[in-house]
């Protein structure tokens, strides 16, 4: 049964604007919120934990029965929601246990991905061809409300697997899988003379590259062929690119 909620300062909508906005507030809370009519229909099909749906007036939605529904003004939903104009669902979920990092061949390692849009669009992207995907130290929150939201529901679909470099290059190296890191260097290997699909890929930071640390402890270094003129790509463009490498080897 639906339960109205007409205060802006209701506790419920307090807690669900610090969900949205602090890291902190997530992990303390064990919830993550996000909003979107299209991203609430991915949740229903895809996020076990699925807790609590908050509607607008004059918006509908098929929950499931164990789901907590609350219904608001489109004033109040327009208090809360982080969109320039709110669709009218906003959502909060348990976030998912972390699973330990397993080291794959055909993998890849993000260094750094500080861009929530660019880290959603990299795990849509791996979630869409299938390739497993690892995060390294200074990624953004992957269960912030524009990460989540640039997943397009990928978040809810796969596992976000969270580790370090030190337990990733450990891992990868007792397994006998190779590091390759992509970089702008003279020993840089075209990426389509390397055989990805047995390797672990690096993607760094869109302002930095990949650490240092990473890149001295690689086994292989690779580059994107484009125009001399041009000196980097977007981080999300360049997973992307090692990716559909991957699976077309």
């Amino acid at each position: 049964m639906e339960q109205r909620i007409t205060s802006r300062k209701n506790p419920l909508l307090q807690q669900a604007r610090k969900l949205l906005s602090s890291k902190k507030a997530r992990q303390e809370a064990g919830l993550f919120a996000a909003d979107g009519i299209k991203l609430l229909q991915e949740a229903v099909r895809f996020c076990p934990g699925l807790e609590t749906v908050i509607l607008a007036d004059g918006v509908e939605a098929e929950l499931p029965p164990e789901v907590k529904v609350y219904r608001v003004p489109q004033d109040v939903m327009a208090s809360i929601s982080p969109m320039e104009s709110p669709q009218g669902a906003l959502f909060l979920c348990r976030l998912p246990e972390q699973k330990p990092f397993v080291p794959q061949r055909g993998m890849l390692l993000l260094d750094g991905i500080q861009d929530p849009g660019n880290l959603g669009t990299i795990l849509r992207t791996a979630d869409a061809l299938d390739v497993p995907v690892a995060l390294l130290e200074g990624c953004a929150d992957p269960y912030s409300h524009k990460a989540a939201r640039a997943t397009m529901g990928a978040v809810f679909r796969r596992e976000v697997v969270q580790t370090t470099w030190q337990e990733a290059g450990r891992a990868c190296a007792e397994q006998g899988i190779p590091v390759a890191v992509t970089a702008l260097s003279r020993r840089a290997e075209d990426l389509r003379r390397s055989p990805l699909n047995q390797m672990a890929v690096v993607i760094g930071s869109e302002g930095r590259g990949v650490r240092k640390e990473i890149l001295d402890g690689a086994d292989a270094e690779l580059v994107i062929p484009m125009n001399p003129h041009c000196e980097s790509l977007n981080a999300a463009i360049a997973a992307a690119i090692v990716m559909w490498q991957m699976k077309s080897i």
